[in-house]
């Protein structure tokens, strides 16, 4: 950055840190003994879907390479679209095997971000449940390679338990790279894995 840059205030854009995201199996047994909310198992990737034969190739590596062990009673990961055109792909694990779930979500982000498609990567997110039911999801934002967590109200209303979110920040801070700026937890409405 130069000093212009400083001058106007520019910043420089935090390049993604892939490997965050192996952090989360020992911050989701800190979530457990400090809130109570245990892995589901289930994990998703959102990107902005891009048309063309190179894209869905690298979709169907991606299907491919998380699909590979369903013959031996994996479950396959399945794509969908979000009504604001965003694609998901879902990731299936057992509830005690965080560390294959996160190995997983790794692996799709470096293969779209290999493939030159990082840019249009936009989130992760890994879900959580307490014993109440109550949902909870921690999000990694690829262009900021931080996290934040996402506590949506039981209920069909759209709204979020902000206080929750919050306390979770606490009881992660040691862990994970939190998102500082509270205006970039965005909400993730119905998303798969939650």
């Amino acid at each position: 950055m130069g000093l212009l840059d400083a001058i106007l205030g520019r910043s420089k854009p935090v390049r993604p840190d892939l490997d965050q995201l192996f952090a989360v199996p020992s911050a989701a047994l800190t979530l457990q003994a400090a809130a109570g909310f245990t892995p589901t198992g289930l994990g998703s990737v959102c990107f902005a879907g891009v048309e063309g034969g190179g894209f869905a190739r690298l979709q169907e590596d991606v299907r491919e390479l998380l699909d590979a062990d369903t013959d031996r009673g994996g479950i396959p990961v399945e794509f969908s679209r979000d009504t604001y055109g965003y694609t998901w792909l879902l990731a299936r694990h057992p509830a005690d095997d965080t560390a294959g779930l996160v190995n997983d979500l790794h692996a799709v982000n470096t293969l779209l971000q290999d493939g030159g498609f990082g840019p249009h990567l936009l989130c992760s997110l890994i879900g959580f449940r307490n014993a109440d039911g109550r949902a909870l999801a921690l999000v990694y934002l690829y262009k900021r390679g931080t996290f934040y967590p996402f506590a949506p109200l039981p209920g069909d209303a759209e709204k979020r338990d902000n206080q929750l979110e919050l306390q979770v920040r606490g009881v992660l801070g040691d862990d994970l790279r939190v998102e500082k700026d509270l205006s970039r937890w965005f909400p993730v409405w119905g998303a798969p894995g939650l």
